[in-house]
C-alpha cells in the first residue's frame, strides 16, 4: 500500500462517468439539504422526530439491504459481463427474471417488517418511553411499503449504470426530494409527523417512475418474467446476493448503533445526529457514491486474473476519490458551525440543536476520507467476487463503531458517537486495503511519496486559507439570510480556488484525468 507507484492506469473513462453522476447528484443532494431545512423548521429536534427517524432508519435499512445495496452489488457485475459477452437480448431476459424475484422478496420483507415492527423498534431504540415507542411502531409499519416501491427503481438504476447511463439515476432522487418538499410546504406546519410518512412514500414513487421509464426508453422494459432456475447468470447473481446482503446489511447497522446508544442520551440527540448525517450526505453522495457507482461496472469488466491492471485501476480510483473528498472534509470541519446555522437554525431549531448538530457534523467530516476509501474498496471486492472479504470489512466497521461509541459517549456524549463512526470507517479502509492486496498478491501503491506530499500540502493550504478568511471576517450570525449565504459561498469558493491553484501548481495527475474526461465527452451507452 505504501510502495512507489508505477505508471497510472487509464482513468478518463471512469472520471467521465463519475462527473456525469456528480452533475446528476448535485441537484438531488441540494434538494435533500433543503428537505432537512424544512424538516428542522417544522419539527426541530424533538421526541416525535426521533420516533420518525427510528422508523425511517428501519425502512431505509431494509431498502439498502435488499434493493439499492445488495441488488446493485450482485446484479451489476453479472449484468455488465452478460452485456459484454452476449449483447442486450440475454441481458433483458435476466433483468425481467430478477424483477420477478425482487418483487417477491421485497413483498415478503415488507410483510415481515410490518409484523415485527414492535420488536424492531425495541431493538433500535431501547431507551424510548412507551409513548415514543408506540409512535415509532406505527410510523415504522406505515413506512415499510417504501421498500417495495424503491426496489423497482433500484433495479432500473442497476440496468442504467450497466449500460453507461449515470446522469438520470443520479438525478432521479431529485424528483423524490421535490415531491417531499412540496408536501411538507403544503402541510408541514399545520400537519403532524405523519405528513413526513406521506411525503416519503410519494417521493419514492416519483423516483421509481423516472428510472423505470428511462430504462424502458433504452430498450429494457422491466416487467416481471418467470425465473429460469437453470439460467446460469440468474443463479450466479442469486449466489452472490446473500453474501453481499450480509455485508451491506452489516454496514447499515452503523446508524442503528448510533440510534441505540443515542436513545439513552436524552431528547433530540438522535435528531441532531441525523441532521449532521444528512449534511454529510451532500459530499458523500455527490463525490463518493458517484465515483463508486462509476467504478463498479468498469471493474467488473476487468479480467479477475489480470491483477496488475485491476490494482492500477483500483489505486487510481482511490486517489481520485481522495483528491476530491479530502479537501471537502477539511472545509466541513472548519465551517461546521456556520454551515449548520445557515442551513438549519430557524423556527423550532434552536441553539442546543445548532451546537449538537455542528459538533456531530465536524466529527462525521473527519471520517469522510475513510468512508470514501471504504466504499471504493468494497466495490472492488464485489467486482473481484470477494463477498467474504467485504463482509469482514463491514463487520470490522460495525464492531469498531460500537466499541468506540460506547467508550467515547461516556466522556463526550453524542460527539463520542459521531467520532466513533469516523474512527470505525477510517480503520476499516486500511483493513479493506490489506485484504484486497492479499487477494491481488501485490501492494496497492496508493501512498506514493510525491503524490502524498502534493495532496497533503494542498489541503494544508486550503485549511490555512479558510481558517484565516473566517478569522478576518467572522460569520455574521445575526445578518439576513442572503448575507450569511454570501459569506458561506465566498468562503467555499475561496477555499476551492486555493486548493485548485495549489494542486495545479504542484502538477497533481488528477487534473490530467479530468481534462481528458471532459475532452472525451459522454461515454457511449450500450443498448
Amino acid at each position: 500500500m505504501f510502495q512507489v507507484a508505477e505508471k497510472s492506469a487509464p482513468m478518463p473513462g471512469m472520471v467521465n462517468r463519475a462527473m456525469r453522476m456528480m452533475a446528476g447528484t448535485l441537484t438531488s443532494r441540494v434538494l435533500g439539504l433543503l428537505r432537512e431545512v424544512l424538516t428542522a423548521a417544522c419539527f426541530g429536534a424533538t421526541r416525535a422526530l426521533d420516533a420518525y427517524n427510528v422508523a425511517y432508519t428501519l425502512a431505509n435499512l431494509s431498502r439498502q439491504l435488499l434493493a439499492e445495496g445488495a441488488l446493485s452489488a450482485s446484479f451489476v457485475p453479472v449484468f455488465s459481463r452478460l452485456i459484454a459477452r452476449d449483447g442486450p437480448d440475454g441481458a433483458r431476459a435476466l433483468a425481467c427474471q430478477v424483477m420477478a424475484v425482487l418483487l417477491c422478496a421485497s413483498g415478503a420483507v415488507v410483510l415481515l417488517g410490518i409484523l415485527c415492527s414492535p420488536a424492531l423498534v425495541r431493538i433500535i431504540a431501547p431507551g424510548f418511553d412507551p409513548e415514543a415507542e408506540n409512535l415509532a411502531v406505527a410510523l415504522t409499519r406505515a413506512l415499510f411499503p417504501f421498500l417495495a416501491i424503491v426496489s423497482v427503481g433500484a433495479l432500473a438504476m442497476g440496468v442504467l449504470n450497466s449500460v453507461g447511463s449515470f446522469f438520470v439515476p443520479a438525478a432521479a432522487p431529485a424528483a423524490s426530494n421535490l415531491t417531499f418538499i412540496a408536501i411538507l410546504l403544503m402541510f408541514g406546519r399545520g400537519g403532524s409527523i405523519w405528513t413526513m410518512v406521506a411525503a416519503v412514500l410519494a417521493g419514492g414513487a416519483a423516483n421509481m417512475a423516472i428510472q423505470w421509464t428511462m430504462a424502458c426508453r433504452m430498450g429494457y422494459t422491466l416487467l416481471p418474467a418467470m425465473p429460469d432456475t437453470k439460467n446460469p447468470d440468474l443463479r450466479r447473481a442469486a449466489a452472490l446476493f446473500l453474501p453481499y446482503a450480509a455485508g451491506l446489511s452489516l454496514n447499515q447497522v452503523n446508524p442503528v448503533v448510533s440510534r441505540i446508544l443515542g436513545s439513552f442520551l436524552g431528547d433530540g440527540v438522535i435528531s441532531a445526529l441525523n441532521y449532521g448525517d444528512r449534511i454529510i450526505q451532500l459530499p458523500l453522495g455527490l463525490f463518493v457514491i458517484a465515483i463508486s457507482q462509476a467504478v463498479l461496472p468498469m471493474m467488473s469488466r476487468i479480467d479477475p486474473d489480470d491483477g496488475e491492471n485491476f490494482r492500477l485501476f483500483a489505486r487510481d480510483a482511490l486517489r481520485f476519490n481522495l483528491f476530491i473528498v479530502l479537501p471537502s472534509s477539511v472545509a466541513l470541519i472548519l465551517l461546521a458551525r456556520p454551515i449548520t446555522h445557515l442551513l438549519l437554525v430557524r423556527g423550532a431549531f434552536g441553539e442546543w440543536a445548532w451546537n449538537a448538530t455542528s459538533g456531530a457534523l465536524a466529527c462525521y467530516a473527519a471520517g469522510l476520507p475513510g468512508m470514501a476509501c471504504n466504499t471504493v474498496l468494497t466495490r472492488a471486492m464485489y467486482a473481484r467476487g470477494l463477498p467474504k472479504a467485504a463482509v469482514s470489512v463491514t463487520l470490522f466497521t460495525v464492531c469498531a463503531n460500537l466499541i468506540s461509541g460506547v467508550i467515547l459517549m461516556r466522556s463526550f456524549s453524542y460527539l463520542g458517537l459521531a467520532a466513533g463512526m469516523a474512527i470505525a470507517f477510517t480503520g476499516a479502509s486500511f483493513f479493506g486495503a490489506l485484504l484486497l492486496m492479499r487477494d491481488m498478491k501485490r501492494a496497492m501503491g496508493l501512498f506514493e511519496v510525491r503524490w502524498f506530499i502534493r495532496l497533503v500540502s494542498s489541503c494544508a493550504l486550503l485549511a490555512l486559507a479558510v481558517w484565516g478568511a473566517s478569522r478576518l471576517l467572522p460569520y455574521p450570525v445575526d445578518a439576513p439570510f442572503a448575507a450569511r449565504a454570501g459569506w458561506a459561498a465566498a468562503n467555499v469558493t475561496f477555499g476551492c480556488a486555493v486548493y485548485a491553484a495549489a494542486t495545479r501548481l504542484l502538477r497533481c495527475p488528477e487534473w490530467t484525468w479530468i481534462k481528458d474526461a471532459v475532452s472525451a465527452g459522454a461515454p457511449p451507452c450500450m443498448h
